[in-house]
């Protein structure tokens, strides 16, 4: 079972999102991309959700790659069951958001995307900003949509706080969510199974607890009491000292 606290994240930013109303259509936003079409959804294709795509392969477990690319999926198919979300939402921030959030999780050792000493979701929120700078398509990103990724993904685990910012921040988050919680926001059974058939799910349990013990192992001090409330929890548990 995924920790309490994931599920409650989830409960909390779909609520603030089921305010928005609409019915299904493709975002209007995507026509003056390249798109393509996965697992039956329709979402952008530029080289730089093409290099965020890649990178997440490389730089993911399976279990990983899977609930990042469902999340995309799940994220643009709330989009386009949204008027407001069509109309408003930046398709190429949604995306490198999404494809990104997780890389704090490389499992490599000696990953250039993860410290010791930061959040993994700031680790995922600075490798997105560099990957944008440091590309040819980085005079198209203004302080402001550089700034949108970097907040979806350093929040998207923060539902207090991202269900309150821009729409691009807040749907980042609710496409992860849904990943958890199943079809919300006029996602359809048929459409979640379609994306689930493609991008199987059945080791995301296992797999985010594992990811999380890892955490708790490796850099504590940014995961206990940060983004995991365990009750009763010693450090003694993993062989550390008492750092607090």
């Amino acid at each position: 079972m995924l920790p309490l606290r994931f599920i409650l994240f989830a409960q909390i930013a779909s609520r603030a999102m089921a305010s928005l109303k609409g019915s299904y259509q493709e975002s209007d936003n995507i026509k003056q991309y390249h798109h393509r079409t996965i697992a039956g959804v329709q979402v952008i294709d530029t080289p730089l959700v093409r290099a965020a795509q890649q990178l997440a392969l490389e730089h993911s477990n399976d279990w990983a790659y899977k609930h990042i690319m469902r999340s995309w999926l799940f994220g643009a198919l709330i989009i386009n069951h949204n008027a407001t979300l069509r109309e408003s939402v930046d398709l190429e921030v949604h995306a490198v958001a999404a494809l990104m959030h997780d890389i704090g999780w490389d499992p490599a050792l000696n990953s250039p995307f993860v410290s010791s000493d930061k959040r993994f979701e700031v680790d995922g929120a600075m490798a997105a900003r560099e990957l944008i700078r440091s590309s040819n398509v980085s005079t198209q990103w203004d302080d402001h949509r550089v700034q949108l990724v970097w907040d979806a993904i350093a929040l998207h685990a923060t539902p207090s706080i991202n269900a309150y910012k821009e729409l691009e921040v807040a749907v980042t988050a609710t496409g992860i969510n849904a990943d958890v919680v199943g079809p919300i926001l006029g996602i359809t059974k048929d459409q979640y199974d379609t994306v689930v058939k493609e991008f199987p799910n059945f080791d995301l349990v296992d797999g985010a607890n594992k990811t999380m013990i890892w955490l708790c192992q490796t850099k504590p001090q940014t995961t206990i009491g940060m983004f995991l409330l365990i009750e009763n929890f010693t450090f003694k548990w993993f062989g550390l000292p008492a750092l607090f």
